[in-house]
């Protein structure tokens, strides 16, 4: 069977693949999200792309909004959760052009949105990554 013939994951499946790859994270991490958001959308907003310095929506697969741990204060309050948001539509069209698992990219996609959470860098990331296995 071809990949565009396949069955494309609908948000709430695409959410769950998202909360089992946070769930596999090492103990360490899983421990300092605290109350991450997860949440998945068609699209990012035209302001989210704009807050990544991009233009074309098809080409943001997450997205991690919030203060990443190092640079938070302890005296701050009131502030919204950190959220990590994965866009369905690129991640689907990545799927079908690279044949790679659709649970791998939405793994991929969460650890590194997770590491900016932590104020990682991108090796710190494939670290990690390579850690939820």
């Amino acid at each position: 069977m071809a990949m565009h013939d396949r069955q494309a994951p609908s948000k709430p499946q695409m959410q769950m693949m998202a909360q089992a790859a946070l769930a596999a994270l090492p103990a360490q991490f899983r421990e300092q999200l605290g109350d991450i958001v997860l949440q998945v959308e068609d699209f990012a907003t035209p302001e989210q792309l704009a807050s990544v310095g991009m233009e074309e929506r098809w080409h943001l697969s997450g997205l991690y909004e919030g203060e990443p741990l190092p640079d938070r204060s302890i005296w701050e309050s009131g502030r919204l959760p950190p959220r990590i948001w994965l866009f369905r539509e690129p991640l689907i069209a990545e799927w079908r052009e690279t044949g790679v698992r659709m649970d791998d990219l939405v793994r991929h996609v969460v650890v590194h949105e997770a590491g900016h959470h932590f104020g990682f860098s991108d090796d710190d990331m494939h670290w990690l990554e390579d850690q939820a296995d």
